[in-house]
């Protein structure tokens, strides 16, 4: 699976490049984007969750027909062509169907590496490989995030746009580590015989354990999602240089790389649903702490309980990810992790939207009831999960 972690990894990494600087890229300036210029930018941002959203159920159900090199050949490829597409206009509009074309493409990589993964991992190391490949994904994106910021401190602004073209190019060198894999490892067996039945596609997104594995990322994408738009600008308008936001969120990625197998393996010893609970209470610390954030600024005492609180949140990823694929073993693959990225797109298409607007409207007040409800829904569906699992402890065989 080395083809297909590298590939995911320079991906993410092409991604969250022209992520960190879309917004200025738009506006015309790094730093004091008004709360009408956050609007446009959040739009024309959610575009991509949008196409991801509305295409990712039907790119895993392909990966499950017609295999998984195909459909993880064909999105890489078309995100090339898209970021480089990017690099010519900053019209919004045109920016924005660029965006959503960005979606599809990201959903159909997803949905695809995800399979290659629960292909090969078993019962007793699901954990450990699902967070293996979550650590290459955050790392690429957060990594990404890192150096965009970091050359909106020393970039002239019309260089922008040579970003995009960088960011193309390393999708582009994702290409043949992806096309290695398909060789050699499990993309290169035939696909099975699973038809295109469309009912049987929602009736798994709707499925009430899928539903309980899931749900709970699509309230943490609700703050990843205001996370992407305001991190940057937040930051700068606090007087944070954009090099020195690069170097916080570059610690945070390595952390990610050393974390994240390690949870795995621990979801695979002591069970998905503990290490999902821990990573709840870490949410919930990060949560509160970005709160008190967007009202008081940068105090260090938060800054402390955000980073303190984020370790722990790292231990949800992997172990929902093996828990989806664990449900994954009696109903169609791919489709089935193709939900994770349709919560998550999902996720990040609402918040977006919703902080953005209660942000416009009513400033640090609309983020804090904000982020106080994403933790009570968050609170809530991890108690859901519990009495579900109590439920078939208890009934008869």
């Amino acid at each position: 699976m080395r083809g297909v972690f590298g590939a995911t990894l320079l991906v993410r990494f092409g991604f969250g490049l022209t992520v960190a600087v879309f917004a200025s890229y738009i506006v015309g300036r790094s730093s004091g984007i008004d709360a009408s210029a956050v609007g446009t930018v959040g739009l024309v941002g959610a575009m991509a969750p949008v196409g991801e959203f509305t295409t990712v159920l039907l790119s895993g159900a392909a990966a499950d027909r017609v295999g998984r090199f195909p459909v993880l050949l064909a999105g890489v490829a078309a995100a090339a062509t898209l970021l480089a597409l990017a690099a010519l206009t900053r019209d919004p509009l045109w920016l924005g169907g660029i965006n959503l074309g960005f979606g599809v493409a990201s959903g159909a990589i997803l949905a695809s590496s995800l399979a290659v993964v629960a292909d090969e991992a078993g019962t007793g190391e699901r954990g450990y490989e699902m967070g293996r490949f979550d650590a290459v994904n955050l790392l690429g994106w957060i990594g990404g995030f890192a150096v965009g910021f970091g050359l909106l401190d020393t970039l002239p602004h019309r260089a922008l746009s040579d970003l995009f073209l960088a960011g193309a190019a390393l999708l582009a060198l994702g290409l043949p580590l992806a096309y290695q894999s398909s060789r050699v490892g499990p993309l290169s067996k035939a696909p099975p015989a699973v038809a295109f039945d469309l009912p049987k596609i929602l009736r798994t997104v709707v499925r009430r354990d899928v539903l309980a594995v899931t749900l709970p990322w699509l309230v943490i994408y609700l703050l990843l999602g205001t996370v992407f738009v305001f991190l940057g600008t937040a930051a700068t308008g606090a007087g944070v240089r954009p090099i020195y936001l690069a170097g916080i969120i570059g610690v945070g990625g390595l952390l990610l790389l050393l974390t994240q197998p390690s949870f795995g393996r621990l979801a695979d010893r002591y069970g998905r649903f503990r290490m999902m609970v821990i990573g709840t209470v870490g949410f919930v610390g990060v949560l509160t702490g970005a709160g008190l954030l967007a009202r008081y600024g940068a105090v260090p005492a938060l800054l402390v309980l955000v980073g303190v609180s984020a370790v722990p949140a790292l231990a949800y990823g992997p172990a929902a990810l093996a828990a989806l694929a664990d449900l994954a073993q009696t109903i169609p693959r791919a489709t089935t992790m193709a939900v994770y990225s349709l919560v998550i797109s999902l996720g990040m298409l609402v918040g977006l939207l919703v902080s953005t607007q209660l942000y416009g409207r009513f400033g640090a007040d609309g983020l804090d009831a904000y982020f106080a409800g994403i933790a009570v829904a968050l609170v809530a569906l991890t108690l859901g999960r519990y009495r579900q699992l109590s439920r078939a402890r208890t009934s008869p065989a």
